[in-house]
């Protein structure tokens, strides 16, 4: 929104804006959860507006029959706006479908938040938390259709006003049918003109205004964008600095802003950073590593790697939940190293082309096949979408699963232009860091509640040979899906491609 003319012509733009379609952003802006709130299961969607303040629609259809109404309330994931909740919005439920809810939520402030949602049906009550980041994504110009609108109206009023009051001062003091006289005209007319400079001067102030709020709206959006990192390599070593602060924007507040350091970085699954390096051609190479800090920094001695150009994408979580994109290029030269043990990984595949075979089953490395059981019609682009697999072992029967990381599998979707990359798993979008930060605040021990299921659930040594994985691709084109699952204490990537319509 740059530059309004007067407040009347920005709350008539802004309200168009708030409408706008989603534009993608490396890890995707919309959210996708699936989890359970009490006896109820729940997939989750959150639209998120690409300004703020803005409207989101946030979408809850129920896998179990039953639910009546779905209630939902909007507040900060950390802090005492976490403590403080408004009343909550009642859902609308679907005339087609009755498990399926809509509500729209208020997003005001920049930020890590969270949707608590209440859900009420013949089985009980049951509640949960799913985390928001909050954050604008782009800057809208005004049309210029809405601008010559606004001049029209900023002259009609500006016309209308002066006389208006100038009429009312030369007739307030005349009594019924006599005709003001000559100290009553100039007295009007004086009052004009000081009204027509009073007005000139408010229109400037609130020009002034409204484009210092313009530049530091613009200011947010660059600010909140992936962030870039520069990299050195000592010996294996690879170190990752910022190549500018992390600033979080506070919305509402001029140009005050919180500064995110790397000592405030919490462990999300398990680690402080996820980085993944991606080489050509065609994404054929992915590592997925956890550097180690280092004051200020990250450092991660690397596996061996062939040389080359590679793709840089790392996260991390601040302390109050809030994901940081990092993104980068680095080009390494041959390395000789050990393999990757842990929870350190490596994958290299056939490179991903337009000719690339859509396959719905692919060989992992130990015998065993990981099938993609692919929804009729293909995928479709901003569709909530649950990404089925089912993993069989050399003799076709289901194979058990172990936990990699606290999760059933992790799921890496890359576009074929790099536009678009997303690290996910069974709950969704979201950082299990940020999950349970919100699912310790509704299952407080004051309250006497713990979860069915969630990010604080234990997690078995066996997990069974199906899972599924919530997303919606944001725009249309070519990706790859890199997913990876632990069998027999070793990690096993398996990569899909496919054309998003």
């Amino acid at each position: 929104m740059k530059r309004p003319l007067h407040c009347a012509a920005f709350i008539f733009i802004a309200l168009l804006l708030f409408s706008s379609p989603l534009l993608a952003h490396v890890g995707s802006a919309d959210v996708y959860y699936e989890g359970d709130a009490g006896p109820y299961h729940l997939f989750v969607t959150v639209k998120l507006p690409p300004v703020i303040p803005g409207i989101a629609e946030m979408q809850v259809r129920s896998a179990t029959p039953g639910v009546e109404s779905i209630q939902t309330v909007l507040l900060r994931l950390t802090g005492p706006g976490s403590k403080l909740p408004s009343a909550p919005d009642l859902a609308q439920r679907s005339k087609v479908d009755p498990q399926f809810f809509v509500s729209n939520l208020w997003f005001m402030e920049y930020g890590a938040l969270q949707v608590r949602i209440e859900a009420r049906g013949t089985k009980g009550t049951g509640s949960l938390a799913v985390p928001v980041a909050s954050f604008p994504r782009q800057s809208l110009p005004m049309s210029p259709w809405f601008r010559v609108l606004g001049i029209v109206i900023l002259l009609a009023l500006t016309v209308s006003i002066v006389p208006i009051i100038g009429g009312v001062v030369r007739e307030a003091t005349v009594a019924p049918g006599e005709v003001p006289g000559p100290h009553n005209r100039r007295r009007a007319r004086t009052v004009m003109a000081f009204t027509l400079i009073a007005t000139a001067g408010l229109l400037y102030g609130n020009r002034t205004l409204w484009t210092r709020e313009a530049a530091t709206y613009d200011r947010s959006v660059e600010l909140l964008k992936p962030r870039r990192v520069i990299t050195s390599l000592d010996g294996n070593r690879l170190v990752l600095r910022l190549a500018s602060p992390l600033l979080l924007p506070i919305a509402g507040r001029g140009k005050v802003t919180r500064e995110i350091r790397m000592a405030d970085v919490i462990p999300d699954h398990g680690h402080l950073m996820h980085l993944f390096l991606v080489g050509g051609p065609g994404m054929s190479r992915l590592w997925h590593l956890h550097p180690e800090r280092a004051g200020e920094t990250f450092t991660q001695r690397l596996p061996a790697m062939d040389g080359g150009q590679y793709r840089l994408f790392a996260e991390i979580v601040d302390k109050d939940g809030f994901p940081w994109t990092l993104v980068g290029e680095v080009g390494l030269p041959q390395l000789a190293g050990e393999a990757p043990a842990g929870d350190d990984s490596q994958w290299q595949g056939t490179p991903s082309s337009p000719s690339s075979p859509e396959l719905d089953s692919a060989l992992l490395p130990d015998g065993a096949r990981l099938i993609w059981e692919k929804p009729g019609g293909g995928l479709k682009a901003n569709v909530p979408t649950s990404f089925r697999f089912r993993v069989e072992g050399k003799d076709g029967k289901p194979a058990t699963l172990e936990p990699y990381m606290g999760m059933a599998a992790h799921m890496i979707v890359m576009c074929s232009d790099f536009s678009v990359f997303a690290h996910l798993h069974p709950s969704g979008s979201v950082p299990m860091a940020a999950l349970d930060i919100a699912q310790a605040g509704l299952f407080a021990p004051s309250s006497g509640a713990m979860p069915a299921m969630g990010a604080m659930a234990h997690v078995p040594e066996q997990l069974p040979s199906s899972f599924a994985i919530p997303y919606g691709v944001p725009h249309p084109g070519r990706y790859r899906l890199v997913v990876q699952i632990k069998r027999s204490g070793q990690v096993q990537t398996a990569a899909f491609d496919t054309l998003v319509q």
